[in-house]
């Protein structure tokens, strides 16, 4: 499912760049502090529930991709907190600075349909039985 080329693990003390300021952007935050790790959080909300426990946080839609370059270039690697993330968001971020997953995970999220079916016919993962509905 890796849409980019190999990577070298990051340093205690880098920053993870986080998409979106809800519950699990909150829990990344703190599980990244407790392994050394900084965290900015860009998000719609001033109050969301990952900015009280984030190193930086910017507020802004994800729309601005003039925000969302300015954010990425000042993390490390950037990734999301929920798969609802705009992929043209999640495009602007990568192009400076490196999303993980990768846009191919991200796209494969936002689709039910494609995200069963890669579990089942790539990953090998049983699913319960669905069928697509127009």
């Amino acid at each position: 499912m890796n849409d980019q080329p190999n990577f070298t693990p990051l340093k205690r003390g880098a920053t993870i760049g986080i998409l979106g300021d809800g519950q699990l952007g909150r829990m990344l935050c703190m599980a990244a502090s407790r392994l050394g790790y900084k965290t900015h959080v860009y998000g719609p909300n001033k109050n969301g529930p990952a900015v009280h426990v984030c190193s930086e946080h910017t507020v802004g839609p994800y729309e601005d991709l003039d925000g969302i370059h300015e954010f990425a270039k000042n993390c490390d690697i950037v990734t999301y907190e929920f798969e609802n993330v705009p992929e043209f968001t999640a495009k602007a971020a990568m192009t400076t600075t490196p999303l993980r997953p990768g846009l191919k995970a991200l796209k494969t999220a936002q689709d039910r349909l494609v995200e069963k079916t890669f579990l089942r016919d790539t990953a090998n993962v049983p699913v319960a039985g669905f069928e697509e509905v127009n």
